[in-house]
Parts: C-alpha cells; structure tokens; sequence
C-alpha cells in the first residue's frame, strides 16, 4: 500500500491536506466514560475549550453517573455528549426523567443508540422504537445516531441502511438537527466507500468517522473485536508494517487519508472524526495536540503510518 504522504506531490494540495489535518483535529469530539471524567482533575487541561466528549452508558451502571459527569465536563467548559440507550430505558416516565436531568445539567445534545442491553428493561428494543414513540421531541435536544461502516452483528445491509435513511427522515419531519458519528475503523476506505453507499440515505446530515486512538495494538484488537469491527482489524494485521506495529498503533495515516478525501471531496457530508481513547485520555490528547501543532502540511507530517 503505497503511503498517503508518498502520493501527495502537488504543493497546493499538500497545503490543503495540511490545512485538513489541522481543522480535523481541532473540532474531534472524544468518547469518555463517566468514570474517566469524574475522576480526572483539571479536565480543561487535557481537552481544548468547547470540545465534544461523547458519555457512553455502559452495562450495569447508574444514570445518575452519566448526569453527573456531564455537570462536570459543562464545568470544565466542554459539551457533554450522553449516550441515551433505548433499550435501557425501563418506561416513557423513567425517560422523561433522565431527559429533564440532562437538560438542567446544560446539556443539548445526545448520541441516541439501542445500548449494550440485550433484551430491553422496557418498551424499547431500538433506536428506531425510541424515535417513534414521540418521547424526543418534547425536548430541544439535538440528537446523533450511529453508522456502521463494517456492518453490525445483528442486523444486515439492507437493515441499516433502511434504518438511516428511516432517522433522517425523522429529523426532517421534526426539524431535529442530527448527525451520524460510526463506529470506529482502520482503514479509510472502510468510511469512505461506505459513505458512498450510504450516501443516499444520509444527505444531508453530517457524518462523523469514528477513530480509534494511540494504544497498543493488543489493546486496540481486543476492543476491535468487542465491537465487530473486523474487517479492518484483519487487513491492518496483514499490512506489511504490522511488525513494527505490534506494540502500538496510532491513527496518524488514517487521519492524513481522510483529510486528502476532504481535499479532493470538498462537498462531502464527511465534516470531522470522533476519538476514542483506547490508550487513555492524556495520550489521546497530547496526540491530537501533535497533529495541530505539528502538521502544516501533509508531506511534512512526521510519523504517518
């Protein structure tokens, strides 16, 4: 596979592909649970004023952690994201509840998904049930929902693509700002020929390519195989380099690829990527700070994998 930097040779271009690096990682939003942001001082520290950061709602815990931690990014200056899981809403009034309490906690925006449940606790089995039911738009909440570039274990193409284009009609019927953030992968192709699949379904909404961030491989192949993401975890371990990999891995060429398909696709619905801190949050943050700082063009990007 030839290198991305290797195939820039325009100065023009390879200025613009720096210019994209840098407004990608200036605007990534991140995924933190609870825990990490209850526990971590000084989260200001770490995170540039205004950041995004996704509050996922994992197996067994509390709402009340969630709303918490979403107090104390608004705090800190960010703009907490909760995840609201469908399936782990027990009623319509438990719901409204948690709706409430997210709304006084400043918060106005969410990532709506199924959950991690495997039966639902109430009358919702999906996302698509939560839409449906009405329940969102007594409130102003801006609302993202997920993509699956790889597929998802339990619902085929036709399924997902039906169900996208089903939410983007929701927003349009009730006017509701929405956007797509996806499940993360390694390779660009996997985004962007998705995307020009899923186009169709999706315009106009923005789209949000998830990515994994700085770990170490074992890390990061473990998580990959929790979430079904493997298609792109098998061709990463088939990559040549993979051997000098083996004890980390760094999202720097997927990134430089999907800021050159911003260059050459300046209309796309492609806007921004979504980190996940597999290595923690510190390193995630001092490697976005590196790519701000130190890309001002594509050729000059040290490091690109």
């Amino acid at each position: 596979m030839q290198l991305v930097h290797e195939q820039m040779t325009d100065p023009d271009a390879d200025t613009a592909c720096g210019e994209e690096l840098d407004f990608l990682a200036r605007s990534a939003s991140i995924e933190l649970t609870p825990r990490q942001i209850l526990t971590t001082d000084d989260l200001s520290r770490w995170l540039a004023p205004g950041t995004a950061v996704y509050v996922p709602f994992l197996p067994k815990a509390r709402y009340d952690d969630t709303v918490d931690a979403c107090c104390q990014l608004r705090a800190a200056g960010l703009d907490p994201v909760p995840h609201f899981p469908a399936r782990a809403v027990a009623s319509a009034g438990q719901g409204q509840e948690w709706l409430e309490r997210l709304g006084a906690a400043g918060v106005d925006k969410l990532m709506v998904i199924a959950g991690d449940n495997g039966d639902p606790v109430g009358p919702f089995k999906d996302t698509l049930a939560l839409l449906e039911s009405g329940l969102l738009t007594r409130y102003p909440f801006a609302l993202g929902v997920a993509g699956h570039p790889e597929g998802h274990p339990s619902a085929d193409h036709p399924s997902l693509m039906q169900a996208l284009q089903i939410k983007r009609d929701y927003a349009a019927t009730t006017q509701t700002r929405m956007w797509v953030t996806t499940q993360f992968a390694f390779e660009a192709d996997s985004f962007t020929d998705w995307l020009q699949t899923a186009g169709d379904h999706l315009a106009p909404l923005p789209v949000y390519f998830g990515i994994a961030g700085p770990t170490k491989l074992r890390t990061l192949m473990a998580y990959a195989a929790q979430c079904g993401v493997g298609v792109s975890a098998r061709a990463l371990m088939r990559h040549p380099e993979t051997a000098r990999l083996l004890r980390s891995w760094t999202p720097d060429g997927l990134v430089e690829a999907l800021a050159q398909y911003r260059v050459a696709h300046p209309l796309t619905l492609f806007k921004g990527i979504h980190l996940f801190p597999f290595g923690g949050l510190k390193r995630a943050s001092r490697w976005l700070e590196d790519l701000r700082s130190e890309t001002p063009d594509c050729a000059a990007s040290p490091g690109r994998a």
